[in-house]
């Protein structure tokens, strides 16, 4: 008889989570689980990769019109007669507003949040929660399922999370499994009595899918010509530091080199880069494409992958870079040295534009060097049958 398994993730909008997620789901052998897929928001610009043999389950009624706008939301439930729910919608506007650390602001809304998503019958073998925060509290109060994983994809201690409010859904949970060393040692630090259920499994990729993909080229690729290109993939927020990356072509500007830098992604931050690139007069040197759901053929394009952020949990664009064997430069972020080997597999420089600049001109200036770190970056082999392995043992510790 197949396990049944349930992934939980508010939406597949694009993310590095999100992307993981996809590449977990198209791995898994459908013979052995039947997999459901819960989303509190559809429609994402990965949905439609999300492979056949997964079920997905509607978020409900009730979700759906509480995250609309607030007054159609609110009349909405006024005119169904449900006027503790528009009570309850009108809280979650004032948190949003009164809060300004967005992961916290998601946890005080949580008691209104789970008034509106639905709690589903289905008994499963295991619940995962593939984000933190929502998705974690949804399996530990919404689902009936034997073994409870949370998978934690940042690095806890700079997430600004009350652990205070996580630690009750932690102790529920039977497993954490986060995605680097490094994350799992600031889980620990934080939650030292559940330091036994923390396990490392680190994110897969398909090399042959991301190679497939990669070639695949858009026409405005073919109007760059030879230039020297740059290219970011990630959210546009502040902890993926795309301002550091305009302020580093600034200096690139200043210093005469001739680059081109893309950066692919789409966030809350957008307004205030678009602002930054104007009065920087970089409007010709730096462009931002938004989401794309193959960004591979500009990372293959790429003269350097560069990822400015002031901090990560584990980088799957890093992944597809060192996949596509592009020569890498990455700020130092707490869990930059669990991906790259500073002048072997890429260049790592401080989490600021000045030595960001300093490491792209010099290598720039050196073919050898990218030749080196390319040549190192092909002898990877990028199997993910270790992670996947360690996957099915957790799911598997508990039996039905």
């Amino acid at each position: 008889m197949k396990k049944s398994l349930l992934f939980v993730i508010p939406s597949l909008d694009a993310g590095g989570a999100e992307k993981s997620l996809l590449n977990w789901l198209s791995a898994l052998d459908f013979e052995q689980y039947e997999v459901d897929l819960f989303l509190f928001k559809q429609g994402g610009i990965f949905q439609a990769l999300v492979p056949k043999n997964v079920k997905l389950l509607d978020c409900g009624n009730l979700f759906t019109h509480f995250s609309k706008p607030l007054l159609t939301s609110i009349l909405w439930f006024l005119s169904k007669g449900k006027f503790n729910i528009a009570r309850a919608r009108l809280k979650f506007a004032w948190i949003q507003k009164k809060e300004p650390n967005t992961a916290k602001a998601e946890q005080d809304a949580w008691e209104i949040f789970s008034q509106v998503l639905p709690k589903l019958d289905k008994q499963y073998h295991s619940a995962i929660a593939f984000l933190e925060k929502s998705s974690t509290y949804f399996i530990v109060d919404n689902i009936n399922a034997n073994n409870k994983i949370a998978w934690i994809h940042t690095d806890y201690s700079k997430s600004k999370q009350d652990p205070q409010f996580d630690l009750p859904y932690l102790k529920q949970l039977n497993s954490i499994v986060t995605i680097s060393p490094a994350c799992g040692e600031s889980l620990m630090q934080h939650f030292p009595s559940e330091a036994h259920k923390i396990s490392v499994i680190e994110n897969i990729s398909s090399a042959t899918l991301i190679e497939n993909l990669s070639l695949k080229i858009p026409q405005d690729l073919i109007a760059l010509g030879g230039q020297n290109l740059i290219v970011t993939v990630g959210r546009l927020s502040e902890e993926k530091g795309m301002d550091i990356a305009i302020e580093t072509a600034r200096i690139l500007k200043q210093r005469e080199i001739l680059f081109m830098w893309i950066i692919i992604g789409e966030g809350p931050e957008r307004p205030k880069l678009e602002q930054q690139i104007r009065l920087n007069k970089l409007q010709s040197t730096v462009h931002m494409l938004g989401l794309q759901s193959n960004p591979y053929p500009y990372m293959r394009a790429a003269t350097i992958y560069a990822q400015t952020s002031r901090h990560e949990g584990k980088s799957i664009a890093i992944d597809e870079a060192m996949i596509l064997k592009k020569p890498i430069i990455v700020s130092n972020f707490t869990t930059a040295k669990d991906q790259i080997q500073d002048g072997e597999t890429g260049v790592i420089a401080e989490i600021d534009p000045e030595s960001l600049a300093e490491k792209i001109c010099s290598l720039l200036e050196n073919p050898s060097l990218q030749e080196t770190l390319k040549c190192n970056l092909s002898k990877i082999d990028h199997q993910n049958e270790k992670s996947i392995k360690k996957f099915y043992n957790l799911i598997s510790a508990r039996n039905e």
